[in-house]
């Protein structure tokens, strides 16, 4: 069944716009497909929101009991439950529990094999899309089960910081499984819709997710997802061939989703009109926290995870994006904000790289997009700085190298205390 754009739109929005802001167009064959606006479009609007076509959570956030709705990932402890875990102080106590939007009351559990959801319609959704053909059922702690062992297999391979999922390929494979003969090409369809890659080009991912015994480390997977998965409407996706490009898929396509009751809380406390004195004893009371969290939790404050959204996945990358994607309702329902301006006709651009990886010297930047993305920019930024020197100053040399052994020694910590979990 071949599926027309507005289809794909209608897929992808929780609701119809007024009237559609962007339309997809060919590029070129280096760039491939990209996103413009069909109208103007006001600094700070929101261009469109999109829920992903699959989505999980990571492996070992999960683990580390980061509670999110095994649907759409929406945080499942409540901003005082999240504040006591992240703090490791179970006395904290949050003024205005009236804005935290988490009801525990409304969370769910499939009843096979208990797995929560935070609603009854994420419940439907799922088990209506994919989670009837993972179900485990009593199996759930089983590790001899296919699937718990291809799970531990990940876990084993890829480390946190977390940048992909398994569960991310099974979930397009339970789709495949459910659903009716007449919708496969449907959805096979709306997979084949992402950006693909040479053979070159996807071991270069596979090996920047899995390290360097990737090749035997990418067989035993497939193994594992064969044994766990098979489905012969997608026996190419077990093949050698097939389960590379299906992992180069995820690599490159797959968008982080960050959700926090904890963070929610506190925007929702910036936009209190409070006298000055409460303001500010509100303000230090945040502040300490966040202070408390850094010491006992690092950087690992929110639920994580990934998924394949099939508008944002149009967006190409600058350097000085027009755009920028965030999750603010606390699910996977992507708001894709202009951060400028934009024209009709203009192309929408986000950006890969973070705030500081952005303000780094042209060389620097052109580094890790050809890392991690295997791309040349050659955005309006880039273009002006092409005479600038093709080295690093020697400040981000020292940081690079400084941030390369601090990275060795923490995956050394890291392997270690997780073995212990």
């Amino acid at each position: 069944m071949a599926a027309s754009m507005c289809d794909v739109f209608a897929f992808c929005a929780p609701q119809e716009p007024p009237r559609r802001a962007v339309e997809i167009r060919f590029v070129s064959s280096g760039k491939g497909k990209g996103l413009f606006a069909t109208r103007a479009i006001r600094k700070g609007e929101t261009i469109f929101q999109e829920k992903p076509l699959v989505s999980s959570q990571f492996q070992w956030n999960a683990l580390y009991r980061y509670r999110a709705c095994d649907h759409c990932l929406r945080s499942l402890e409540t901003a005082e439950e999240n504040a006591q875990r992240l703090s490791g102080n179970a006395h904290v106590v949050l003024p205005y529990p009236e804005l935290c939007t988490v009801r525990n009351g409304l969370h769910q559990q499939c009843p096979r094999c208990q797995v929560t959801y935070c609603s009854a319609e994420c419940l439907k959704a799922a088990a209506d899309q994919y989670h009837r053909a993972l179900c485990l059922g009593a199996s759930r702690d089983n590790p001899a089960h296919p699937l718990n062992k291809l799970e531990e297999a990940w876990r084993n391979m890829h480390y946190p910081p977390e940048t992909a999922s398994i569960m991310l390929m099974a979930r397009m494979v339970g789709t495949i499984k459910q659903v009716q003969a007449q919708d496969k090409d449907w959805w096979m369809h709306l997979f084949s819709q992402f950006c693909n890659k040479t053979a070159n080009e996807e071991e270069e991912i596979v090996h920047k997710l899995l390290g360097d015994k990737f090749k035997g480390q990418l067989d035993q997977l497939r193994r594992l997802f064969t044994d766990a998965l098979y489905e012969e409407r997608v026996s190419r996706w077990f093949t050698p061939e097939g389960f590379r490009s299906l992992f180069a898929l995820v690599g490159t396509n797959g968008q982080g989703i960050g959700t926090s009751s904890l963070s929610q809380w506190v925007h929702a406390c910036d936009a209190l009109e409070l006298p000055p004195r409460e303001r500010e004893q509100l303000d230090s009371l945040i502040d300490q926290l966040y202070k408390d969290i850094e010491k006992v939790t690092g950087e690992f404050l929110n639920c994580e995870g990934s998924g394949l959204y099939l508008l944002q996945s149009c967006c190409n990358h600058s350097c000085v994006p027009n755009a920028e994607a965030s999750f603010p309702d606390n699910n996977f329902i992507l708001h894709l904000t202009a951060l400028e301006d934009i024209q009709p006709g203009e192309e929408i651009c986000i950006s890969y790289l973070d705030c500081c990886q952005r303000d780094r010297s042209r060389h620097s930047r052109q580094k890790i997009l050809r890392e991690n993305y295997l791309f040349v920019c050659s955005c309006p930024k880039c273009l002006a700085q092409a005479d600038d020197p093709d080295i690093t100053s020697e400040e981000e040399e020292e940081e690079e190298d400084d941030a390369e052994l601090e990275g060795e020694a923490e995956d050394a910590e890291l392997e270690d205390e997780m073995t212990d979990v």
